[in-house]
Order: C-alpha cells, then sequence, then structure tokens
C-alpha cells in the first residue's frame, strides 16, 4: 500500500468497479483495503479504551451499576464508544486517506464541474459483544434489519458508514449483511418504529430483493453501505468480542435538517444550517 512517494499509505483508494458495485447494490466490499499493521494499532486503541473484553468502558449516561446485565438504555447490537479519531494520531491518517475514497464513491458533482466532496460526520469502536455471556453494557444480540438514514438528521442522501473489522471475522462473529438495491427505495424510517420487528417485516417488499450472504472479512478487508441500504447482522457466537470500527461520513455541502439529534449538539445551530468544519472537517 505505498504511494507513488514512497510514504505508507493506511489505506487503499477504490477502484472503478467497487465504486459501480455500491451504486448499483447499495453497498460493496472492499477486500485488502486497510494496512493490517493500521489495524493491529486500532485494535490496541480500541482495547486500551474499552478493555480486552470490550465490555470495561464506562457505562453510558443514564446507566448505573444496578443497571449491569439488563444494560438498560444501550444498544443492544454493539457496545458503541465513540473513537475520538480525529484527534488521535492512529485514527486521523487513516480517516483523511478514506475520504478520498468516499468522494469517488459518492460521485457527485457541483455545478463547476468539480467533486462534491465528503465529511466527517462520526467515528465509534463498535465491538459486538458474544451472545453467550451476560454484558454491562448490552451489545451482544443481533443487529435486526434497519436503515440508517434517519438517525443522522440531515437533509441529504449521499452518506455512507465504512465498517472495519480489526481482525478477520466471518458469519459466526455475527458480521453483516445487505438487502441489494434496497437504497433505491428510498426513505423506510426509524428502526424504532417498526412495532420491535424489522424492516423486513415493516417493509415486505424487500423480500422480493437479493440479500447478500453474511460477509467473511480477511484482514484488511471492509464494507462500505449507503445510508439509505438495509442491513442487519447476526449474533457473536464466539466467546470473544467482534472488534469493529466504523466510520460515518456525509457529503460536503450537507446540512442539519433540524430534527433533534443523539450524534451532535445542536444547541448553537439553526435548521438548515451547514455542518461545519471544525466538527465535521471536509476528509475529501
Amino acid at each position: 500500500m505505498d504511494d507513488t512517494t514512497g510514504l505508507k499509505s493506511p489505506c487503499r483508494l477504490v477502484t472503478a468497479d467497487e465504486v459501480a458495485h455500491l451504486h448499483e447494490h447499495g453497498w460493496v466490499k472492499l477486500k485488502r483495503f486497510v494496512d493490517p499493521d493500521v489495524l493491529a494499532r486500532m485494535l490496541e486503541l480500541a482495547q486500551e479504551k474499552m478493555g480486552e473484553d470490550a465490555d470495561s468502558n464506562p457505562l453510558k449516561a443514564g446507566m448505573s451499576p444496578a443497571a449491569e446485565g439488563e444494560a438498560k438504555g444501550a444498544l443492544a447490537y454493539f457496545n458503541a464508544e465513540r473513537s475520538g479519531g480525529l484527534g488521535s494520531p492512529v485514527l486521523r491518517p487513516l480517516i483523511d486517506e478514506i475520504g478520498k475514497s468516499a468522494t469517488l464513491l459518492l460521485g457527485r458533482r457541483s455545478n463547476d464541474g468539480t467533486s462534491v466532496g465528503t465529511r466527517y460526520y462520526s467515528d465509534f469502536f463498535v465491538p459486538k459483544l458474544p451472545s453467550t455471556k451476560s454484558s454491562r453494557h448490552g451489545g451482544n444480540g443481533a443487529t435486526a434489519f434497519h436503515q440508517d438514514y434517519i438517525t443522522f438528521a440531515v437533509d441529504r442522501t449521499g452518506g455512507m458508514t465504512f465498517w472495519i473489522p480489526l481482525e478477520p471475522y466471518g458469519p459466526q462473529a455475527g458480521t453483516m449483511s445487505f438487502v441489494s438495491g434496497s437504497h433505491r427505495l428510498g426513505v423506510m424510517g426509524d428502526y424504532t418504529t417498526y412495532g420491535g420487528g424489522d424492516a423486513l417485516g415493516a417493509f415486505p417488499e424487500l423480500r422480493d430483493l437479493e440479500m447478500s450472504d453474511q460477509m467473511d472479512y480477511e484482514l484488511g478487508d471492509i464494507t462500505v453501505h449507503t445510508h439509505l441500504t438495509i442491513h442487519g447482522a447476526g449474533a457473536n457466537m464466539m466467546d470473544r468480542p467482534r472488534w469493529g470500527y466504523l466510520l460515518v461520513v456525509q457529503p460536503a455541502d450537507v446540512c442539519w435538517n433540524g430534527s433533534p439529534c443523539p450524534n451532535f449538539d445542536t444547541t448553537e445551530m439553526v435548521p438548515w444550517q451547514a455542518l461545519n468544519d471544525e466538527r465535521f472537517p471536509v476528509i475529501g
């Protein structure tokens, strides 16, 4: 993964075929995308924050030690921990390099013919904890099929999530499946509105589309999906965490749509305000 200057890059650039696959199916697997040495450093950083069991980080706001085992208010499908990527000497070079590929995958043009770039939105460590063990944070269940878009409180589509496993994993670890072509069906609501079910039950037309197999990731492989793409994951059946890192990007011209948002502080913002460069820098 060396570039022409002789400096080692944390990841490679996407190919034209990979861009076409994302546009056709709403997701794409990028093989041997991230340098394994970078992944090793990311795993060390994640374990420093969360412990080797991925369950030793502080309990989330609103939780108390009495809630251990129930993990009230936690996510059922992974234990999310902010990774502080913009200030990290390990993660920031990867974020910036991924921005180049994100802009190619977005594929939008402005009026003057230049590419509409991409903007950092958020990044997290997202280990899925073993389903066979109790956990303080929850995060040890299956991921119901859902769509990400509505949760981000933005005014336009084009956003993507880069999902990066930090070790090789297969279906036993609870890897993701995608409903190919679902990104063309429009906005399908928040997962909390499905009455305890998932998108496949709320929108039966999704069953007419092709479902990908659960992913097998070799070291360095990642997946990217658009925020309109329906996806889900099985439970982690291993006896150890499934370590993952996700980077969420948005089009550079994205604006806040005025909705309540758990992802960023909107106190000083007004509806339809563009996301600023300080908290959400352009990365591609």
